[in-house]
């Protein structure tokens, strides 16, 4: 095959992506259209506004991610606010992005209004690889978003040991630790499994795989 139809053969397999910008760093994301960014109370904030969840296989893809090198040890800060109950009268959550590798290889966290008690699948660490999402984290413990109100949270990976934990406002919780030594360096990113947020005074820090 010619190089010209090699590039066009690549570029047609490769998944449609758009970019924005906020808090020092472009974000891919599947459509520019469904967030937007904004400044409120003077402080830059991300807001995710169209929920697309995907049903098959069942795992996120309604994220921003980050365009940085691929961290071996990675700390991600942010305040996240979920979508109020009143505007839609349901449920809602947040996930935090870690080791992406790519759209079928990544691990994250989710953060519910739901204990895991509750909904196993929510408030947790998940993997994904190949397939669809499985829990790794403990199923024990409160919710993370227990309020409508502006949460402080903290993510820190370490793909060394495999080890990663969420704090929310400065608490660690256990449903929000685990192991995985699979994807152990990649990308982070913010967004939800099925639900509207938003983010603000995000920031990354990590060290670079070699």
């Amino acid at each position: 095959m010619r190089p010209v139809l090699l590039l066009v053969a690549a570029a047609l397999a490769a998944p449609a992506a758009d970019w924005i910008e906020a808090f020092g760093h472009r974000w891919r994301v599947p459509v520019a259209q469904d967030w937007t960014v904004t400044t409120e109370d003077g402080v830059e904030t991300l807001r995710l506004l169209v929920a697309r969840p995907q049903l098959e296989p069942r795992r996120p893809i309604q994220y921003a991610l980050a365009e940085t090198p691929d961290f071996s040890r990675v700390t991600l800060e942010a305040e996240v606010r979920k979508e109020p109950a009143s505007e839609r009268g349901r449920r809602t959550s947040l996930i935090l992005v870690y080791a992406w590798r790519d759209e079928a290889h990544f691990n994250y966290a989710h953060l519910s209004v739901d204990s895991a008690e509750q909904v196993p699948v929510h408030n947790g660490i998940f993997h994904v690889y190949g397939g669809e999402r499985v829990r790794i984290s403990p199923a024990e413990g409160p919710p993370a978003l227990a309020s409508e109100d502006w949460h402080k949270v903290r993510l820190e990976h370490d793909g060394a040991t495999g080890r990663v934990r969420v704090l929310v406002n400065g608490n660690v919780l256990p449903a929000l630790e685990a192991v995985d030594l699979s994807l152990r360096r990649g990308k982070v990113g913010l967004g939800s499994f099925f639900d509207r947020g938003s983010f603000r005074r995000v920031r990354i820090e990590g060290v670079p795989a070699p």
